[in-house]
């Protein structure tokens, strides 16, 4: 086996406004750091091939128009016999459809891993991609997106494998990023709680929280309520709208996405993630644990992998404003332990959730399949 193993990650996703783009380009980055040849192969016009060619990292256009798209399975196939591809790894379902057609008849080489990041379960449509024989491991970011890809996909247990998301610490360092410019900017008071959250997907349970944030207010505490990710215009018309009937317009923040995270973290006071579906580790709570900023989180995928409850955080039922909003008055009220967690959760990121973990076992998983 090589010392240098050859590379392809492909997504047909090419913006950094998503938790598998932002950690596909993070695993690449550091894999070719450490001598192995990565591509990024996705489709133009996003800001993923502008941080590709920062990071010096080649990158193989495909129009990805559909996941049957002959097109891009063409030039994919292409690219895989002329770059001879040890690993091909596919994030999403358009990526994986198109690399099983251009894979075909092609022997050994590349051996395809396949990664998942939600609990949704596998559908009659999907899961006979991950049971296909081409497919040598799929990489889950959580224990409890195994257990479903396995039962829901009926999958050998030993074809799937858990490797948790990662977090740079050096990249999140609550030491190194100041959140009061960002707070300036918003107008927000320094001596007010911010509450946030990063992504308005209707899953990701934006209107639970706007609904705790309304118990909160009624109690007249001087939080605010930073809602980020407010992407496409008509998510955000409807969280805007939502803020109004509540009356709470004044109260609640909305930003589209950043790429200046840990300075959005840090201008935060306690992250949220109330989401009632499909989860896997919500990134944004890592990068918050990381910046030493306290956690509220849902026990709702593999959520509690990451935080332990009373530890480095809350946990509260999915769906239960009620629920959330007294574990939020339970931090807003109590500093200390705002920074007891703070500081369990960093060091719970450090021993357990880095990149460097993550690397290590990606690469080990790489040179399993290729046995």
């Amino acid at each position: 086996m090589p010392a240098k193993l050859q590379l392809l990650h492909l997504i047909d996703k090419n913006r950094l406004n998503t938790g598998s783009v932002v950690q596909m380009l993070a695993a690449a980055k550091d894999l070719a750091l450490r001598g192995h040849l990565v591509w990024i192969g996705s489709r133009t016009g996003g800001d993923l091939e502008l941080a590709c060619a920062d990071a010096g990292l080649p990158f193989l256009e495909l129009p990805l128009r559909g996941p049957w798209d002959p097109v891009s399975a063409l030039r994919l196939r292409k690219h895989l016999r002329r770059y001879e591809t040890d690993i091909l790894h596919v994030h999403k379902g358009r990526a994986h459809s198109v690399s099983l057609i251009a894979a075909i008849g092609m022997g050994v080489r590349p051996q395809l891993v396949v990664n998942r990041g939600v609990t949704f379960p596998l559908d009659i449509f999907n899961k006979w991609k991950y049971r296909h024989p081409r497919v040598a491991s799929v990489v889950c970011v959580a224990d409890a997106v195994r257990e479903v890809v396995i039962r829901s996909g009926n999958l050998r247990p030993d074809s799937a494998h858990t490797i948790h998301g990662g977090t740079d610490p050096a990249i999140f360092d609550p030491a190194h990023a100041n959140g009061a410019a960002l707070r300036h900017e918003l107008g927000i008071d320094p001596d007010h709680i911010v509450v946030g959250q990063v992504s308005v997907r209707d899953w990701k349970g934006w209107s639970d929280l706007v609904a705790a944030f309304a118990l909160l207010a009624a109690q007249s505490l001087a939080v605010r309520l930073l809602l980020v990710g407010c992407e496409p215009k008509t998510e955000r018309i409807k969280v805007e709208k939502a803020a109004r009937e509540t009356g709470l317009a004044d109260r609640i923040v909305t930003l589209p996405y950043r790429t200046d995270m840990p300075e959005v973290l840090a201008a935060c006071d306690v992250v949220v993630d109330a989401s009632w579906a499909g989860t896997g580790i919500t990134g944004t709570v890592r990068e918050a644990m990381a910046m030493r900023r306290s956690v509220v989180a849902t026990d709702c995928g593999g959520n509690q992998e990451l935080v332990v409850d009373g530890e480095v955080g809350l946990v509260v039922p999915p769906g239960n404003p009620g629920a959330m909003a007294a574990a939020l008055t339970r931090l807003i009220g109590d500093p200390e332990l705002r920074k007891r967690f703070g500081a369990a959760g960093r060091q719970r990121v450090i021993d357990q959730f880095t990149t460097e973990k993550r690397i290590n076992a990606l690469e080990a998983l790489y040179r399993r399949v290729l046995k």
